[in-house]
C-alpha cells in the first residue's frame, strides 16, 4: 500500500494567500512563497497551490509566484485556477509546478484532461472535482466556477470519466464539509474512491487530528488536503503524522 500524503493547500488570490468557510468569507493567511518554504521544512508530502483570481493578472501574478515558490521547495506541487489550454499547463509547468489542476475547463472541455495526459503525462494531470450533495438525487452534483455554478453532472459518473481520458489524479472537495472543520466528507470520498481506480486527494472539513486517520481508515482516500489548521497553526503536520503513524497508518 501506498503511503498516505498529507498536503497543505494554498488558496491563492492577487498573490496572498486567503481561507474561508463554504468558499465565502475569506480572509488573509500569509505570503505564499513563506508558507510554502514552511511546509516543505515541517514535512508536508506535497503542496497545493489554487489561484482564485484566475483573471489576466491573477494568472500573471501565479506564474510569478510558482517561479519564486519552485525556487524555495523540493517537494511536489500543484497549480490550478485559470487553466484552460494546454498551453497554459505548459507556462506553469515551466514556471516550476509538478502538477497541473483543472476543475472547470476540464468540465466545459474533457478532451482537455485528455490532450494535457497526452502532452505531459497522467501523472501531471490533477482533476479537482467540487461536489455538493444533490438531496434530490440522493448523490453528488459536479460545481464550478469556485463553486458557484451547478452543472447537472453526476460527481461519481464526472469521477468514472475522467480517468477514462487520462486523469492521474482527483481532488475531491466537498463543498459541503469545506471550512467547517466538522470532519472530511466520509461518505463522498468513500464513494468516489471505490469508484476509480486513480488515487482520490480528499479535501473539505478536516478540523482535528483524528479526522485524519477518518478519512484513511473509513473512506480509504490516498492523500488528505488541509488548509485553516495548518495556515493559522491550529496543528502541525508532524503532529497529523505522528497521531496517523501511532494508529498504524503508513505515511512518510
Amino acid at each position: 500500500m501506498l503511503a498516505k500524503r498529507i498536503i497543505p493547500c494554498l488558496d491563492v488570490k492577487d498573490g496572498r494567500v486567503v481561507k474561508g468557510v463554504n468558499f465565502v468569507n475569506l480572509r488573509d493567511a500569509g505570503d505564499p512563497v513563506e508558507l510554502a518554504a514552511t511546509y516543505d521544512r515541517e514535512g508536508a508530502d506535497e503542496l497545493v497551490f489554487l489561484d482564485i483570481s484566475a483573471s489576466v493578472e491573477g494568472r500573471a501574478t501565479m506564474i510569478e509566484v510558482v517561479k519564486r515558490t519552485a525556487g524555495e521547495i523540493t517537494i511536489p506541487f500543484t497549480v490550478g485556477g485559470g487553466i484552460s489550454h494546454v498551453d497554459d499547463m505548459k507556462r506553469l509547468l515551466r514556471a516550476g509546478a509538478d502538477k497541473i489542476g483543472i476543475n472547470t475547463a476540464a468540465v466545459r472541455n474533457p478532451a482537455l484532461v485528455s490532450e494535457g495526459a497526452r502532452k505531459f503525462g497522467s501523472q501531471c494531470i490533477v482533476v479537482a472535482i467540487d461536489a455538493r450533495y444533490n438531496p434530490e438525487w440522493g448523490e453528488w452534483e459536479v460545481y464550478t466556477h469556485g463553486g458557484r455554478q451547478s452543472t447537472g453532472i453526476r460527481a461519481l459518473e464526472w469521477a468514472s470519466d475522467i480517468q477514462k481520458l487520462g486523469a492521474g489524479e482527483i481532488l475531491l472537495t466537498s463543498m459541503d464539509a469545506d471550512g467547517t472543520k466538522d470532519g472530511f466528507d466520509i461518505a463522498l470520498t468513500k464513494a468516489v474512491s471505490e469508484r476509480v481506480g486513480i488515487p482520490v486527494i480528499a479535501s473539505g472539513g478536516a478540523g482535528s487530528i483524528n479526522h485524519f486517520g477518518e478519512v484513511f481508515s473509513e473512506a480509504n482516500a490516498d492523500a488528505a488536503l488541509a488548509a485553516t489548521i495548518f495556515h493559522y497553526k491550529e496543528m502541525t503536520i508532524a503532529e497529523v503524522k505522528d497521531d496517523l503513524r501511532a494508529k498504524g497508518v503508513e505515511v512518510r
